[in-house]
């Protein structure tokens, strides 16, 4: 049978998880060193040496004796023995654990980053959830806070749900991915929810860390494994990038919205948001394009047009390669929907298309008839009184109505007119347009439309 040698830097590495996994059970069921002290029979010292990890080579009946105090399951009492037998779990350099790399420099939401992480360093909050419509930028943004919660000394532990775009560049092999599945799973349902993985425990204790859940399904994350895990790890961060919230105790919602594209009336601005944001994407694709106020004019209008949606606004500009800023723009104007397909990369529109169209068949009835309504009145702006009076319902109501369109990123807030008015994003339209249009199974087709 084949033996495992630890170096003395593994051994240490060793029982300083093994320690951590006692201190962990321990407070969980809050006893004090000399609370369990005295029920396990073992001294103090002897206590405080094993959870400091300076006792190298505990004895099997000393630790029998601890599992017993500390009424460890069958689950949790393998877990430690095992954590002894084999020198404990898994040591990872976690403080060197950072985030992927981003394919794409940050333009703008330096803001938003800020916040988000200094909310997150200071445990003002612990579990935070971005959301927003597919393409408008979480996990860039969430890519960002990262970074500078790593810089700040904190590890990241990086999960990408299955199926979602990885907008980032994970590490070959990286060894941490591991426990942020670990953690992704629990939440999710995996093993018994009574005791959070021996392995995660061991490697983080108390230590102060950020999990990153991109992508998440949060219909499928249970929430007593949440508290679970974040009362067994005291310094666990949550940050989720999702396209609905969570709803849970203790969450704290951020909405992202598109980036800032005022209307062009009043001149183009090069220093908005989204014209930055396109004059970047230009550049990738047309270096030979200079902006000066003609072509920063055309590119006001569509961003405008387009709502600052990054992954809109990509597309388009994807488009010059086979066309000019004002072709473009007429294009924009009379009808977006083709140019939600990136040029370069098919998979990207059909995302879009595809994310909106669930995001829209997700919405209550009520939500979905009142898109189609303020879609057929053509409007670019409506205000609350607009749904009241479309709706018919009260005041309350219509406010939560808009509330909940905000969040899922449907609409947008506009305040070009010095009001608190509302657009349905462009991306929006064109998807919606195209679903009333589409026929419906077993529909007459046509006349003159041969049968396929």
């Amino acid at each position: 049978m084949a033996t495992t040698v630890l170096s003395p830097e593994g051994a240490t590495a060793a029982t300083a998880a093994l320690g951590t996994l006692i201190r962990g059970h321990r407070l969980r069921i809050g006893l004090t060193q000399r609370e369990l002290a005295d029920l396990s029979t073992i001294s103090v010292r002897a206590i405080r040496d094993l959870e400091k990890g300076k006792a190298q080579r505990p004895r099997t009946d000393t630790v029998r004796l601890i599992a017993d105090a500390l009424r460890l399951g069958p689950r949790a009492r393998t877990a430690l023995e095992e954590a002894v037998r084999r020198g404990g779990a898994r040591h990872l350099p976690l403080e060197r654990s950072a985030p992927p790399v981003p394919l794409h420099p940050l333009i703008e939401r330096r803001a938003e980053a800020a916040v988000i992480a200094e909310e997150l360093r200071s445990g003002a909050e612990r579990l935070i959830t971005v959301v927003g419509l597919s393409g408008v930028g979480k996990t860039r943004l969430a890519l960002e806070a990262a970074a500078r919660l790593h810089d700040a000394g904190l590890p990241v532990l990086w999960h990408t749900a299955p199926g979602a775009v990885a907008d980032c560049l994970p590490a070959d092999d990286d060894p941490r991915a591991a426990p942020a599945a670990d953690c992704a799973g629990f939440l999710h349902g995996d093993g018994p929810s009574d005791t959070v993985p021996a392995a995660l425990t061991g490697l983080l204790g108390d230590r102060a860390a950020l999990l990153v859940l991109d992508g998440a399904d949060t219909g499928r994350l249970d929430f007593q494994r949440l508290s679970r895990l974040l009362r067994e790890l005291p310094g666990l961060r949550l940050l989720v990038t999702a396209d609905t919230p969570w709803n849970v105790p203790g969450e704290r919602l951020f909405l992202l919205a598109p980036l800032e594209a005022p209307a062009p009336g009043g001149g183009a601005r090069p220093d908005a948001p989204a014209t930055r944001f396109f004059l970047d994407r230009l550049r990738r694709v047309r270096p030979d394009i200079v902006p000066d106020d003609r072509a920063l004019t055309d590119i006001a209008w569509v961003c405008h047009r387009l709502d600052g949606h990054p992954l809109a606004l990509a597309a388009a500009a994807s488009w010059l390669t086979v066309c000019d800023l004002p072709t473009l723009r007429g294009i924009v104007e009379s009808d977006p929907a083709p140019l939600l397909d990136h040029l370069a990369d098919g998979r990207s529109g059909s995302h879009l298309r595809e994310s909106v169209g669930r995001t829209l068949a997700g919405l209550p009835t009520g939500h979905r008839s009142l898109i189609t309504e303020l879609c057929a009145a053509g409007r670019d702006e409506f205000l609350l009184e607009d749904v009241v009076r479309l709706t018919g319902l009260p005041l309350p109501h219509c406010g939560r109505m808009v509330r909940d369109l905000l969040v899922g990123g449907v609409i947008r807030s506009s305040t070009d007119g010095g009001r608190s008015a509302f657009r349905v994003l462009c991306v929006v339209r064109a998807v919606a347009t195209a679903t009333a249009c589409a026929p419906t199974a077993g529909a007459p087709a046509p006349a003159g439309t041969a049968a396929a």
